[in-house]
């Protein structure tokens, strides 16, 4: 992954997730139901950022670019 998709990456999820992490919105952030973990998608330009939020705690599981989020769907046994 290049230096400036990792920045990208890192400022979105301090900026977003630090202040809401399940405010889920129509393009930056969904609920995924079906899994126990990860229960939230960001979507950060052409990556994806699953993670599960516990009490006062985000916890990021994967970063997967979106060519990859369909296997990585299939693999945690999510049915869209």
């Amino acid at each position: 992954m290049r230096a400036f998709d990792r920045a990208a990456i890192i400022d979105t999820v301090e900026w977003i997730l630090a202040v809401s992490p399940t405010q889920v919105g129509k393009s930056r952030i969904k609920r995924l139901r079906g899994v126990d973990s990860p229960q939230y998608r960001l979507r950060v330009g052409s990556t994806r950022v699953f993670y599960r939020v516990d009490a006062d705690r985000v916890f990021v599981m994967r970063i997967v670019s979106k060519d990859k989020v369909n296997d990585y769907l299939r693999e945690i046994g999510y049915e869209a």
